[in-house]
């Protein structure tokens, strides 16, 4: 038997973790399929979901709308948004990470496909080892 999952707008917006008001903007804006049936038959499948869920995780990322309604109109089909060539007096976002004193890491988000929780693991990571440098370094000179 081949049953589909129907969601109400607010099963939806709690599975994906956004308000009803973004759920809204998206479809206007062409982000998300307008919901199957009309009016209070309306309702919401899997891949709405699957949409509501990818616009979020390239936002984590630190895409705009914008370059996510690009990504979204492409045919190709790709699950991770390919590497937009550089143009003269384009704007990036990058984020620096403080690790010690003199020791930063400079991140790309767009470029990473790393989640915000990945980002603070390979920190966290990242601080450990410098330290453990650090303390060996100071016992070699002992």
């Amino acid at each position: 038997m081949n049953s589909v999952t129907k969601h109400s707008i607010d099963d939806l917006c709690a599975l994906a973790g956004v308000a009803k008001r973004t759920l809204r903007f998206y479809i206007q804006q062409g982000l998300v399929d307008r919901p199957l049936g009309e009016k209070r038959g309306s309702h919401y499948s899997e891949r709405h979901l699957e949409q509501v869920l990818t616009i979020q995780k390239w936002k984590s990322a630190g895409l705009s709308l914008e370059r996510i309604r690009e990504l979204l109109q492409g045919d190709d089909g790709q699950l991770t948004p390919p590497l937009k060539p550089k143009a003269p007096g384009s704007v990036e976002v990058w984020s620096r990470i403080y690790i010690q004193d003199g020791l930063e890491i400079n991140i790309q988000p767009e470029r990473t496909n790393m989640t915000p929780e990945q980002l603070r693991a390979f920190s966290k990571q990242v601080m450990k080892i410098a330290q453990q440098i650090s303390t060996n370094m100071g016992d070699e000179k002992s």
